[in-house]
């Protein structure tokens, strides 16, 4: 199951899938690993995502990586979230805002809640421009001679490395078919 999966995302990098739409996966995984889940914002914001052209595969390899790192970050983000909570300029909005009949499911008054939704916000467009680029580059640059490579060849020689690249060629085949 992990090497369909694995042999999906590599698929996904080297094949016709589009910069955008593998970007914005990332850029979105990002934004969905800040958030923290169990609330209705997390949720909307997962839905939503399942909405646009983003490759779900990435969105979910990335959210899930995000997730195992972000603890790492919370005293930031709950400074930020705190922050932006106090400010005086946004302490009337903030209050019409709960006093909504749902709102208050998304608990935006929940200082990583916010901060996670502040940074996300604000990375979301540099991540997808930067993960465009690089992966563009690694199309151009770093695949072939990867895959030119002793090294490469000698793993493909491997069993379990022949399924991988058995299930790799099979999605592909696949994906190509329902283009």
């Amino acid at each position: 199951m992990f090497i369909k999966k694995l042999a999906r995302l590599i698929v996904a990098l080297n094949s016709n899938v589009s910069r955008g739409q593998l970007a914005a996966g990332m850029a979105t995984g990002v934004l969905l690993a800040l958030v923290p889940s169990g609330n209705l914002l997390w949720i909307a914001l997962f839905f939503i995502s399942f909405m646009t052209k983003a490759n779900y595969g990435m969105t979910m390899l990335v959210m899930g990586v995000g997730k195992l790192l972000v603890p790492l970050l919370a005293r930031p983000i709950d400074g930020l979230g705190a922050w932006l909570l106090r400010m005086t300029s946004l302490r009337g909005l903030f209050e019409r805002l709960y006093d909504l009949p749902v709102l208050p499911l998304t608990r935006f008054n929940n200082t990583l809640v916010m901060g996670g939704l502040a940074i996300g916000a604000l990375l979301w467009l540099p991540l997808f421009f930067a993960m465009r680029a690089l992966i563009h580059a690694y199309r151009e640059n770093l695949a072939p001679k990867i895959a030119g490579s002793k090294l490469v060849k000698a793993f493909f020689k491997i069993p379990l490395a022949q399924k991988l690249a058995d299930a790799v060629s099979t999605a592909s085949r696949l994906a190509r078919a329902f283009e």
